[in-house]
């Protein structure tokens, strides 16, 4: 008898996720593919049985879309902790790890810091865009530096700051919406407009 496909396998556990079929949803945990244990990680979740032992299992897995599917999973939960994945060697992770840090309430100062340090100096912009969302969701006035200093970054990330700033106040937000409305990307233009109005308002 053949060993069936990936495709094959992906489906069965698929299925186990809306037959409540627990056990076989939960052995696709174990499959020596990726691809499969992103589908056990959603068939378990859809059956209410992942548990936090299995979503750390899973942040800490060899294949990045393992580890980005944990971190979607996580980010409605109060555990496992997911910062540690801010340092992943892989951006797409990285970039999942601050949306998914950005969904949950409160957070430690060392997260902040270390949300701030990727808005600050990761490589890849995306990640740093990802990292001001985050900072901006959360609201902690620990991250407003690191926001304030992103309004200087390439544009994307620019606009993302601005949109950040509405969690936070002070002369230092007034002054970085004042200086948004002059900047040479229209979309951060537009932004600060669609936030505040236009100055005539």
């Amino acid at each position: 008898m053949s060993t069936p496909s990936r495709a094959q396998r992906r489906k069965e556990i698929g299925v186990a996720g809306h037959t409540g079929d627990i056990a076989t949803a939960r052995r696709g945990l174990l499959d020596h593919d990726g691809t499969v244990r992103v589908a056990a990680l959603r068939a378990l979740e859809r059956l209410h049985e992942l548990t936090d032992i299995e979503i750390a299992a899973s942040l800490a897995d060899d294949a990045p879309g393992v580890r980005i599917a944990a971190l979607e999973l996580a980010a409605g939960r109060t555990s496992p902790p997911l910062a540690f994945l801010l340092a992943d060697t892989d951006p797409m992770v990285v970039e999942s790890a601050c949306w998914a840090l950005g969904e949950r309430a409160a957070h430690e100062p060392a997260v902040i810091d270390a949300l701030a340090a990727v808005a600050g100096d990761h490589d890849d912009p995306l990640a740093r865009e990802a990292a001001v969302a985050a900072l901006g969701a959360i609201g902690d006035e620990r991250g407003l530096p690191a926001v304030l200093a992103a309004c200087s970054d390439k544009p994307a990330i620019r606009r993302r700051a601005v949109i950040s700033l509405v969690a936070f106040e002070g002369p230092d937000v007034d002054a970085a919406w004042t200086r948004a409305r002059d900047d040479r990307d229209r979309q951060v233009r537009d932004a600060v407009e669609e936030l505040l109005g236009p100055l005539d308002d």
